[in-house]
């Protein structure tokens, strides 16, 4: 018998029950399914078919929300609830359950409009202008996500006149008549480089930042500020680098002090602490059981 007072989590793709309970789950599938790769990739009109994340997004949502389960679960440890003591339970999060969780607004859309949305490449499909653009040297992203910054972004690129202009009032117009638009800003951004364009930007308060590969996001002034590179001693590799962490705790600072282990490097460490003396980790081993 388990425990009582133990918070136990299961993960699974489908969820204990329901007609798919028994089946793997796989990220790529899941996106799949979920409903995140239908809006994820360029539009149909310019070709484009449904596209996965670049990383194993449904995995890593599912991994934040199993942790904020656990949490919970172990908050509620302890409390009172409808007249009795919460002791231990069971949390289950699934793959799909997390993948569709994320939609947020793109969910709402479909609620509310009953349609699925369509994909819109870099584009946000509610608000415009908010995407990407070429400028003549590389991509940049800019993002005017409010009424205030749109005269303002206007008057940086050097066209106020469109600020003036009824079919891109207000945001609603310029989700409308979003393709005349973004014809009028890519012919402007061509102009200038992506240095140029975001010292502009940036002067005018307007969220904008070029569009870098991995190894240019981390070498940024910013992430070396959030400390978000660790090197550390591999045993057999030397030195190696990893992903910092991104949370930071003010009375528990949390850091990463070893690198990954090797196969098998702390099994005998970990069944010591469950209470395994030698002599049982010595039969576990002649037994193939480790």
């Amino acid at each position: 018998t388990l425990n009582p007072d133990l918070v136990h989590l299961a993960i699974s793709g489908y969820g204990p029950d329901g007609p798919a309970a028994s089946r793997p789950g796989y990220d790529f599938v899941i996106q799949a399914v979920g409903g995140l790769m239908s809006i994820t990739g360029d539009a149909a009109d310019d070709g484009g078919h449904p596209t996965k994340v670049g990383v194993a997004i449904s995995d890593v949502v599912t991994g934040l929300f199993a942790a904020i389960g656990v949490l919970s679960g172990l908050l509620a440890s302890g409390s009172q609830r409808r007249g009795r003591r919460v002791r231990g339970q069971r949390i289950d999060v699934s793959l799909l359950g997390a993948t569709l969780a994320v939609l947020v607004n793109q969910a709402q859309n479909a609620f509310v409009g009953g349609a699925s949305p369509e994909r819109h490449g870099n584009a946000h499909p509610n608000i415009v202008p908010y995407e990407a653009f070429a400028a003549s040297d590389g991509e940049l992203a800019v993002a005017v996500g409010s009424e205030r910054q749109w005269p303002r972004f206007c008057e940086a690129l050097g066209l106020p006149g469109l600020a003036a202009d009824e079919r891109f009032a207000t945001n609603g117009d310029r989700v409308v008549h979003r393709a005349a638009l973004r014809a009028v800003l890519s012919e402007r951004f061509a102009t200038r480089t992506v240095a140029g364009w975001t010292t502009i930007l940036e002067a005018a308060d307007i969220p904008t930042g070029p569009i870098l590969d991995v190894a240019a996001a981390f070498a940024t002034p910013e992430a070396q500020a959030r400390r978000m590179t660790v090197d550390l001693e591999h045993p057999v590799l030397g030195r190696v680098r990893q992903a910092g962490l991104p949370i930071e705790l003010a009375a528990t600072p949390a850091s990463i002090r070893s690198a990954p282990p090797l196969l098998g490097e702390h099994t005998d460490a970990v069944l010591e602490d469950l209470g395994f003396d030698a002599d049982a980790i010595d039969a576990l081993r002649r037994a193939g059981a480790i």
